[in-house]
């Protein structure tokens, strides 16, 4: 009798057991696929893939109209205003008549929008909502990347504004020189030999799919507020340009036979179609900003969704070998490591990385550079003593000090003690040491 349980569980530690870098490559790649669709099916079923694609369903009609607008303003500037229903349409095809009835309020609402009658405080609100939207989106990629800081006030404006500004200019360029190329006398003499006209047909077939996963890719890209790779954005793309023109397909396919929905909703299915279909789309759209993060930190393919806490023994043993690293790279002339480096070089969740490297930061043992980016001691590698790396991280992100809990005399002359012998087997003891021990006269540096 087929035991279902049973099966899941040899499945799931086949796709678990041993290193897959040490494999043959094609089983190494077998299960690094497995894996990742494993923690997205997981992301998935845990909800906030799906909570933050619902908040930017909310977020997108408060704030379709505004963007439009805007974008409809720069447009007109360019005199291409009249592109901009066209596009809708083009997004809003999955829908089919539903859609051009959207498209048609919203690009009425649109042209109405008038900034004279708006008024100073009526054209920063609707600035305001364009940026909210912008920020909800930026928030929504940082979670999947695992990014608690956002951009500063400075960048959100540099960055939001470029979007807003020249996104769509750069987006109508496109489809413009396409247009011009498909039409161009050459293009329709080539198209009418045989052979010609069939590849000519296959790249038109294929030209959505190219130009959905270019979007996409520049999106996981930029978005983000941390440094993506091309190649991890442009799979990432890929997969999820595939699925959102699959999705299309078969959102069309059940538009047309919804007429019950239309029944029962009346007025309201074609808003309720819409915000179904504007969900499909931020939740593919995470989706491979997932794959795009998981195959850039592929240290983050795990079986269990639980936070990996690091004990203090962990901790400490975490940020001497940050500290032998970073010193290590100094000593030897060679650029300064960024977070990720330090991650993939001791293999430590980017999490706990973040913890170090922000501990060590706020005693000033490391600062942070932006140009180049990475990671630099603050002082000669002489004058940090080892002392110094561990009391940055037993002190980091504490909620009591000693004075607001009640302990024992004894206890406390205990921990003297503790600290004593700390001291006094690494107080003279610095960085500089500990790099030259690592690396003995005559061996090449680590790689």
């Amino acid at each position: 009798m087929f035991d279902f349980m049973t099966f899941k569980q040899r499945l799931l530690d086949l796709i678990w057991a041993g290193k897959p870098e040490i494999d043959h490559p094609a089983r190494s790649g077998l299960i690094q696929v497995a894996r990742t669709v494993y923690v997205l099916v997981r992301d998935i079923a845990d909800g906030q893939l799906t909570l933050r694609a619902m908040s930017l369903v909310y977020t997108t009609l408060l704030s379709l109209v505004p963007l439009l607008a805007v974008s409809f303003s720069v447009l007109k500037g360019f005199g291409v205003q009249n592109q901009l229903k066209p596009m809708l349409l083009n997004f809003l095809a999955p829908m089919g008549e539903r859609g051009v009835e959207i498209t048609d309020k919203v690009v009425g609402f649109v042209t109405n929008v008038n900034a004279g009658v708006l008024g100073s405080l009526g054209l920063l609100l609707l600035f305001y909502t364009v940026v909210s939207l912008m920020q909800k989106i930026e928030h929504a990629f940082n979670y999947v990347w695992r990014v608690s800081d956002a951009r500063n006030i400075a960048q959100r404006f540099s960055d939001y504004l470029s979007v807003i500004v020249i996104g769509p200019v750069l987006v109508f360029t496109a489809i413009g020189l396409t247009v011009s190329a498909q039409s161009a006398k050459i293009v329709e003499m080539l198209r009418a030999s045989p052979l010609l006209g069939m590849v000519f047909d296959a790249i038109g077939y294929v030209m959505p799919y190219v130009m959905v996963v270019i979007a996409f890719t520049v999106i996981y890209i930029f978005v983000p507020n941390t440094r993506v790779k091309l190649k991890s954005a442009l799979l990432g793309g890929a997969v999820a340009g595939i699925l959102w023109q699959t999705t299309g397909w078969v959102f069309a396919a059940f538009v047309v036979n919804s007429a019950k929905y239309t029944a029962i909703y009346s007025a309201f299915a074609s808003l309720i179609l819409f915000m179904i279909w504007l969900h499909a789309g931020w939740l593919i759209l995470l989706l491979g900003s997932s794959i795009a993060f998981y195959h850039q930190h592929p240290e983050h393919l795990r079986r269990s969704r639980a936070v990996q806490r690091l004990g203090n023994r962990a901790r400490e043993t975490l940020a001497l070998q940050i500290g032998l690293l970073i010193g290590g790279a100094f000593s030897r002339g060679e650029p300064s490591l960024t977070r990720s480096e330090l991650a993939r070089r001791t293999g430590a969740p980017e999490e706990a990385i973040e913890y170090i490297v922000n501990a060590l930061c706020l005693r000033q043992v490391l600062r942070e550079t932006s140009d180049p980016p990475g990671l630099m001691l603050t002082r000669p590698l002489e004058r940090i003593t080892l002392v110094n790396i561990l009391e940055a991280i037993r002190s980091h992100d504490l909620a009591l000090e000693d004075s607001d809990i009640t302990i024992a005399s004894e206890v406390y002359q205990l921990v003297g003690e503790v600290d004593g012998a700390i001291i006094g087997t690494l107080a003279a003891r610095s960085l500089r040491d500990l790099v030259e021990a690592a690396t003995p006269p005559g061996m090449p540096p680590e790689s």
